[in-house]
């Protein structure tokens, strides 16, 4: 069929779908990088004209100039921030999706893909110990999984007894960013409770700090900068004596509950009322998906669902996402990591997330027997950090950029207990240890 108002030749969609397979096929170039915006404007400055441009020319922008003007976080040497390491299934399958144009906002317009995606938030509740009537929703990124949690917590805890003139949320000073900037968008203040030597929030320490004020307690279920674990079983007690929420921050860690060896870690998790995992971080599915799921989905739900006499013939007998979650329109990106567990199966994951436990022992181990190197913590989950007991803190970052630019290895710098220190994080089951040890030997040469 051609559209005379968007004519698109047959030849241009199969240049890229070509261009698509060889990308998940081959994956990306760790040589690539941000580029400034001076070296950007010359090439796409000026590309969106009144008459348009070639199909072919256009896609030349993408391949040749977008595309290498990013960052690949995908790759195996990408060790910072937590990358993503999507799995060739879920990449495949995201391009598919994309092409199915499903909304997935209600069972009216996705029903099919609505219950796939449930399917894995099943799977996830699973982990957590949770009873059948837990479920949620796929949102686009953690900040966004953390605020809905966060505002179906004031929700519920404002039925259960007086409200005090300002709410507060009690969280770990190893707490992630997003949870500082749900606050301001909620108008709510934060409690920060000091984290251990190792970034580790305990249930004594945060009842010190407990105030009436408090309806929730966000624990990090693996903190972004050190991986820590809080106590949540500690923090559950405490949450359960005061009639608060327990919130549980997995963007990164929560995807260790698939390995049996690491589950211990999360002990509690079954007395939580939220929780929010990535699947674009550890559970090897693209950008960009979180996986937000209720302990009692009827409490996201009560917070979210939103009514409007255009919304009157939706039908309310199904599940509709757009109840559990600040938002409306949605696409199903659950979808790409029901495709691969659906290929690959829970054990395959399993697998794959010890072996990033594995790869991290690896590589904190030598990281502890090279000459010149210091080893801080961990591996906590799979976040390493360390320093260069011979390097000023100018010198870690040159070392850092010419290794980032080479593409021998992504190895940021981030500080810990305010001093600069490496940072490494381990989601990719084909990182070789042996590879990231040999460029980080040239730290103490």
């Amino acid at each position: 069929m051609t559209d005379p108002l968007f004519p698109f030749p047959q030849a241009a969609t199969r240049r890229m779908l070509d261009w698509t397979g060889a990308r998940i096929a081959d994956g990306p170039d760790p040589k690539h990088g941000a580029q400034s915006f001076a070296a950007l404007e010359p090439a796409l400055g000026g590309s969106i004209t009144e008459g348009g441009m070639d199909p072919a020319q256009a896609f030349r922008l993408f391949t040749d100039t977008i595309v290498p003007s990013t960052r690949p976080f995908g790759h195996p040497t990408s060790l910072s921030f937590v990358a993503s390491a999507p799995s060739r299934a879920a990449l495949s399958f995201d391009a598919a999706l994309g092409a199915a144009g499903i909304f997935a906002g209600n069972w009216d317009g996705g029903a099919g893909a609505i219950h796939a995606e449930n399917q894995a938030l099943r799977w996830l509740a699973d982990l957590a110990g949770w009873p059948a009537q837990a479920g949620g929703v796929f949102v686009a990124g953690g900040t966004l999984g953390n605020l809905s949690a966060l505002h179906a917590a004031r929700e519920w805890r404002s039925g259960q007894g007086p409200r005090p003139d300002r709410w507060a949320i009690l969280c770990s000073s190893e707490a992630h960013s997003s949870i500082m900037a749900v606050a301001r968008v909620m108008d709510v203040d934060v409690i920060v409770v000091p984290a251990d030597d190792t970034g580790r929030m305990d249930g004594d320490t945060a009842a010190a700090s407990l105030t009436p004020a408090v309806f929730a307690i966000v624990a990090n279920a693996g903190a972004t900068n050190c991986g820590a674990v809080d106590d949540i079983a500690g923090l559950a007690d405490l949450a359960e004596a005061h009639a608060l929420w327990l919130h549980l921050d997995g963007a990164y860690g929560g995807a260790a509950l698939a390995d049996p060896g690491q589950r211990t870690l999360f002990d509690g998790i079954e007395r939580a009322h939220s929780l929010i995992v990535d699947p674009h971080k550890w559970l090897f599915a693209p950008y960009d998906s979180c996986a937000l799921v209720y302990r009692d989905a009827g409490h996201g739900a009560a917070a979210h669902g939103q009514q409007a006499v255009y919304l009157d013939t939706v039908d309310k007998t199904h599940w509709n996402p757009s109840d559990y979650a600040l938002h409306l329109t949605r696409r199903a990106r659950g979808l790409p990591l029901w495709f691969s567990l659906a290929v690959h199966g829970t054990r395959a994951y399993a697998a794959a997330i010890a072996r990033t436990r594995s790869v991290a022992d690896q590589i904190a181990a030598g990281i502890d027997a090279l000459p010149g190197l210091e080893l801080i913590l961990g591996p906590q989950l799979t976040v390493i950090l360390f320093r260069p007991v011979g390097m000023d803190e100018a010198q870690m970052v040159a070392w850092a950029e010419a290794h980032r630019r080479s593409g021998a290895l992504l190895c940021l710098p981030t500080r810990w207990r305010g001093e600069m220190v490496f940072r490494l994080c381990i989601v990719n089951p084909e990182t070789d240890p042996d590879q990231v040890l040999s460029v980080l030997g040239t730290l103490g040469a």
